[in-house]
């Protein structure tokens, strides 16, 4: 489900249209840095998101979204339940920028969501019934739920799941770490999409033009200011 609206808040009762700020805006960037938001907003999809559930190496959580953002998932859901986390010098370098990012206090809550924007739930998980993630469909409205690293994910997000995966091993060890489990998963979604329909990014021209306005405001620190000076001249 596409997050944004086609109208920019910049204040409590203060909106303006996407497309004139994107106009605006776009008169303060580079044509270099402007061609490269273009490339990724072409390439960005909001009908798979990535789910992190109960990620207790805060890095490995940053790893996992910068692999997501990497390859053009542009919505985490991250289930944080009020365990402790440990912390991490890792960041996600940049990445949680430009990736929205929606959090939850239940594994029941996230998937309430998910079904509600009916969405297949696809779980990681070592079980006799998983079958090889090259198996699943990715051009369907898709959850791609990673667990911790020491349980994995929870019995209800199992329970939950339309389909359990499993990720290609053919050496001794049983799992993968959970930053590298993604970064697998998320390249296999990416190459699935693209096989089956010819294209990863499938935004509307009209979700292209929001999607590029707020990333370039976000490539402009003081985006928020010249809008809002802007909309003053025309008062």
């Amino acid at each position: 489900m596409f997050p944004f609206s086609e109208k920019i808040q910049l204040g409590k009762d203060l909106f303006i249209p996407a497309s004139i700020a994107h106009d605006q805006i776009l008169k303060l960037l580079t044509k270099d840095r402007v061609e490269k938001i273009h490339r990724v907003v072409d390439n960005r999809t909001f009908n798979v998101v990535a789910v992190l559930e109960n990620i207790y190496d805060r890095g490995n959580a940053s790893a996992v979204m910068r692999s997501a953002e990497a390859l053009g998932i542009s919505y985490v859901h991250s289930i944080e339940p009020g365990e402790k986390f440990k912390e991490s010098q890792r960041t996600t370098a940049g990445a949680d920028k430009w990736v929205e990012i929606k959090r939850w206090k239940s594994s029941a809550e996230c998937i309430r969501e998910l079904r509600m924007q009916k969405k297949q739930i696809i779980v990681t998980h070592l079980d006799a019934t998983s079958i090889p993630i090259s198996k699943v469909d990715f051009t369907k409205p898709t959850a791609l739920v990673l667990g911790n690293e020491k349980d994995g994910v929870s019995n209800e997000m199992i329970e939950a799941a339309d389909v359990r995966v499993i990720l290609p091993m053919v050496g001794f060890v049983q799992s993968y770490n959970i930053s590298v489990a993604g970064a697998l998963a998320f390249y296999q979604i990416y190459m699935d999409r693209i096989q089956r329909q010819g294209f990863h990014g499938d935004l509307t021209d009209q979700e292209k033009m929001i999607l590029r306005t707020c990333y370039f405001m976000r490539t402009q620190p003081s985006s928020e200011d010249i809008l809002k000076e802007f909309l003053q001249r025309k008062l």
